[in-house]
């Protein structure tokens, strides 16, 4: 059984999904139950998916969830463009946002990239 705690992924994706939190907040309240949940629950798919793959016994099983976190993050990219573009969000929070969610994309992918081989 692997660590994730330590892993950076799983550090930086905890980060991210308490950010979406605390950004979402400010989404308009009628959107609580739409974009405001589904971007809450992307965002801690990210590296809840990690942690759950950190239990698994083989490394393939691993590398699928995370590709499921990668998959996850590109999801809630998706949903920041929408929001920024729709006006719920400021476009300079949500494009810090998203500069953090490519960083960890590439983090990812590589880190399958690793595990795949082992």
């Amino acid at each position: 059984m692997r660590k994730f705690k330590d892993l950076e992924i799983w550090q930086l994706g905890k980060k991210l999904a308490i950010d979406i939190y605390k950004l979402t907040n400010s989404m308009p309240k009628e959107e609580v139950y739409g974009m405001t949940s589904q971007m809450r629950r992307a965002a801690v798919s990210i590296p809840s998916n990690i942690s759950e793959g950190c239990s698994r016994r083989s490394n393939k099983e691993f590398a699928h969830y995370l590709e499921i976190s990668l998959g996850s993050s590109f999801e809630l990219e998706t949903q920041l463009i929408i929001t920024a573009e729709i006006g719920f969000l400021h476009d300079g929070e949500v494009q810090g946002l998203i500069g953090e969610i490519n960083l960890m994309q590439k983090k990812i992918n590589s880190f399958v990239t690793t595990v795949r081989k082992l």
